[in-house]
């Protein structure tokens, strides 16, 4: 499924037709094994439960009727609420039991309506199914007998649901994509590359935001946030922190900037799998990294730079040769991994981490302003 393009919107792919499929089998199967041997009428809500109930009959292992009415609810992508009667009831449902087939509930604005129309009906009663449901984005208490596959709070489209008239015949379902036009940078160097430096420059001329593992998880573990308890309890054990403790952290970060122009994302990732998570987590997003750009320094530079770092900065890693060519080396078995990970996508630019400072940032920003 790739995604598509309906008038001025794209919508990237959310439920496929197996799912469905599998939703719309369990719900006439469970339909079945309540109602017994009674002969249900099922009443679709047209337009858009037409895919629905045709599939759902072909389903229903027992005898039905089928028929349908026409509410009016939906203008662009906003469940509006006015809500016409358009087409009206013809026969006769008294004692009967009517199932109403709905595409998706939402506000269940429509729901109210139909429940409107039918309470002087007289029929024996009256059981609400939904293929798809929006559990944040109900507003009332009527009870929902069958729901085939709950949804966030996102405008969908396809298998009977359009935008604005189009894409009601796709047999699969697209998800609006909200796409912020952000930058979102993964930030590498080896230790004594400037790195940290380079984040500052670049954050302000980008107006990014500055996201670094190490200060997010010194922030959750020392305002005791959930997460940061649950970093804690793995690091006091001498652990490593499962790579979704920080997903959840670094999603907590990008959600309170929401509005962000893009990520600096600076000690994360470190491996396939925390790089693969961070693809999920930013197409969660509508998003996605744009670019891995890493500053390459030679290795005896950045030991001088490093031992010199050290006579004022204090830390004891900073000082110890040995110790510092043990963290370079380290990097580049971690790095050499990544790099193959962004190579792979086109993503993966190399940038000479030698000279002044302004030298370094120049040729960063000649790579971003590519992106």
């Amino acid at each position: 499924m790739k995604t598509i393009k309906l008038h001025d919107k794209e919508f990237k792919p959310f439920i496929s037709e197996q799912q469905i499929d599998a939703a719309v089998t369990k719900m006439a199967q469970d339909v079945a094994n309540d109602l017994g041997d009674e002969v249900p009428v099922f009443i679709g809500i047209l337009n858009g439960s037409f895919m629905l109930v045709s599939d759902f009959v072909k389903k229903y292992p027992k005898p039905c009727e089928v028929t349908f009415i026409k509410l009016a609810s939906y203008e662009g992508v906003k469940s509006t609420e006015d809500i016409q009667r358009l087409i009206g009831l013809t026969q006769d449902l008294t004692g009967r039991t009517v199932v109403i087939l709905e595409d998706i509930i939402d506000t269940g604005n429509t729901l109210h309506e139909i429940h409107r129309i039918f309470k002087n009906e007289n029929v024996k009663q009256l059981v609400i199914a939904t293929l798809f449901y929006k559990p944040e984005a109900y507003k009332k208490d009527f009870k929902l007998h069958y729901v085939g596959i709950e949804i966030p709070n996102k405008f969908i489209v396809g298998y009977g649901l359009d935008y604005d008239g189009l894409g009601r015949d796709l047999p699969a379902v697209y998800q609006l994509k909200t796409t912020q036009h952000m930058t979102n940078l993964v930030l590498f160097g080896p230790p004594g590359a400037g790195k940290g430096t380079q984040a500052n420059f670049l954050k302000e001329k980008y107006n990014l935001v500055h996201i670094s593992t190490g200060d997010v998880f010194r922030f959750n573990i020392k305002n005791e946030t959930a997460l940061g308890m649950l970093a804690k309890s793995y690091m006091d054990k001498g652990e490593l922190v499962p790579d979704q403790v920080t997903i959840d952290m670094l999603n907590a970060e990008v959600e309170k900037n929401a509005d962000a122009n893009g990520f600096i994302f600076d000690g994360f990732p470190r491996t396939n799998a925390q790089a693969e998570a961070l693809d999920k987590l930013m197409d969660t997003k509508d998003s996605q990294i744009n670019a891995m750009i890493a500053l390459e320094v030679d290795d005896e530079v950045l030991v001088q730079r490093l031992l010199e770092r050290g006579k004022s900065s204090g830390r004891a890693d900073d000082a110890d040769e040995s110790i510092i060519r043990n963290r370079i080396k380290e990097y580049y078995n971690k790095t050499a991994i990544l790099k193959d990970y962004y190579s792979a996508q086109d993503k993966y630019f190399g940038v000479d981490g030698v000279g002044s400072i302004e030298e370094i940032t120049e040729r960063l920003c000649t790579v971003i302003d590519k992106l």
